[in-house]
């Protein structure tokens, strides 16, 4: 599985990668309007319950997407996918606060993109 696009989090005693996949931003972007707007949204949430619904949720759909990776890979050796509530009988409050860097990082990672600069004559300085 690709680690430079992915973090890690354990849910209820076992690693998942959450991985920020086109599929996943689709989602994100059809909930809520696309990447740009996900952190004000979070923050704004308008009470306790709706912010850890959104945080399970974000959770849930960045985790399944190396478990469908998997399954894509490994037709014979299909995983099952994490549902909301399972990540929500499995994990703490405490545990969603710590997901929060995860998320990010899984995010930063899955939006990065590699450029490289190529040296070039017409950039050098003439000296």
């Amino acid at each position: 599985m690709d680690t430079e696009r992915s973090a890690i989090v354990d849910i209820g005693g076992e690693e998942h990668r959450l991985i920020l996949t086109t599929k996943a931003t689709k989602e994100i972007a059809a909930r809520y309007g696309g990447l740009e707007n996900l952190g004000s949204k979070l923050m704004k949430s308008e009470n306790f319950e709706m912010a850890i619904g959104e945080i399970v949720w974000l959770i849930t759909l960045l985790a399944n997407q190396a478990i469908l990776i998997h399954n894509f890979r490994n037709p014979d050796n299909r995983q099952e996918l994490l549902t909301e509530e399972m990540v929500e009988l499995l994990t703490t409050p405490l545990d969603l606060a710590t997901y929060k860097e995860a998320i990010t990082e899984a995010m930063v990672k899955g939006a990065q993109r590699n450029i490289q600069s190529e040296e070039s004559s017409k950039n050098a300085s003439v000296g």
